[in-house]
């Protein structure tokens, strides 16, 4: 019996092995894909756009933010 179990851990010892190799294999296979990925220019175009929407958003909101203060100058002097 002890030489039934020896060689149940040595067959579990090896498919752990395995699979921990496979493991490896594919978090070394996934590492290599995401550094050969460039971005394509649709991305930096998306990245651009972004950008833009953000810069006229931050405008607009810095617009309306001297409106309020003139507005609020204007009827502080009629007071």
């Amino acid at each position: 019996m002890e030489q039934n179990q020896h060689e149940q851990r040595r067959v579990a010892d090896q498919e752990f092995q395995k699979s921990l190799d496979q493991l490896q294999q594919i978090l070394q296979d996934d590492s290599t894909q995401t550094e050969e990925t460039p971005q394509s220019p649709s991305d930096h175009e998306g990245d651009r756009q972004i950008a833009e929407t953000s810069s006229i958003i931050d405008l607009d909101v810095w617009e309306d933010a001297v409106a309020d203060i003139d507005q609020y100058l204007q009827q502080k002097g009629k007071s």
